[in-house]
């Protein structure tokens, strides 16, 4: 139990009016779902997330650092600690023979991929699809379209314990959506990204991004949802078993399993994080017994 009070004094003292109480996160994640925070504190930089996380761990306050919003189910009783909202997002290009971007965490990744495009930069097409921020991207190895983050990303300034530090791709130990932070083997902050690219024409990139674009209209349900819930399972989808399930269109509540693609739980409006818990298990347990496989959440679960 965090002592909200101590929180919001020692982390005022220092951030001022960007601390907030007992705030709603349900605006601040792309399903429109989940309770309020204790402690809501915004960062507008690195050195500010930075800054920020040093006094939450020499504190030892409970924190969850929350970017884009996507790929999260918040829990309708919220979240008892300081959550922190990375909105640092400063981006600088490098041109030459070998193009670089370096990009603070809280960059929108689909809004760098459209940056690239504008300057004629390829190789970060795929990322126009993916919702949240870079931050999330390295943390997760995020991909799309054949693409991810193993093909671009070059180090990645992190926040650890023994202070900031730069971690290469071979030590963030990627593997399908998962990295060395998300299974737990280091416990670290993503800063910043260095990121490569390769030199094209904005014509040429423009149009990648367009197709990109356009399939992930035809193949994802608009609204709101966290994206893809399930990882795929080696070898399968988790949208074509929920589908060969009887799934699809399953509602709990105003939780929805899209008609469009069953790896999408839809938010009609007002939806619990409970009805989107129910949902789950439903799923899980179906597609156990139908098909003898277990499916693995690429969803955070957030809260109590």
């Amino acid at each position: 139990m965090v002592n909200t009070t101590f929180a919001v004094d020692m982390l005022r003292r220092k951030f001022g009016d960007a601390v907030q109480e007992n705030v709603p996160l349900a605006p601040y994640t792309s399903a429109r779902i989940g309770g309020p925070a204790d402690v809501l504190l915004k960062v507008k930089s690195a050195d500010e997330l930075a800054d920020v996380m040093q006094l939450i761990w020499e504190h030892d306050l409970p924190f969850y650092i929350l970017g884009g919003g996507s790929n999260v189910l918040v829990s309708d009783k919220g979240f008892r600690g300081v959550v922190v909202l990375n909105r640092a997002k400063e981006v600088r290009f490098e041109m030459g023979d070998q193009p670089q971007v370096w990009c603070e965490a809280g960059v929108v990744i689909a809004n760098l991929a459209k940056r690239c495009a504008s300057k004629g930069l390829a190789g970060f097409e795929w990322s126009v699809a993916v919702p949240g921020t870079i931050g999330g991207a390295v943390y997760g190895n995020a991909g799309a379209f054949g693409g991810d983050m193993t093909h671009n990303l070059i180090w990645a300034e992190m926040l650890t314990k023994n202070g900031r530090e730069r971690f290469t791709l071979d030590q963030m130990g990627y593997g399908y959506r998962t990295s060395v932070l998300k299974r737990g083997d280091v416990q670290g902050i993503v800063l910043s990204a260095l990121l490569k690219l390769k030199n094209s024409t904005k014509e040429e990139v423009s149009v990648k991004i367009e197709q990109f674009s356009e399939r992930r209209k035809a193949t994802q349900p608009p609204g709101a949802s966290m994206g893809s819930m399930f990882k795929n399972p080696e070898g399968d989808h988790a949208g074509r078993l929920i589908e060969s399930a009887g799934l699809k269109g399953t509602r709990i509540g105003n939780a929805e399993i899209s008609t469009v693609h069953g790896n999408f739980f839809i938010n009609h409006g007002k939806t619990k994080a409970e009805d989107i818990r129910a949902l789950i298990a439903l799923v899980q347990k179906t597609v156990s017994e139908k098909f003898n496989v277990k499916l693995e959440l690429e969803v955070e679960l957030i809260g109590d």
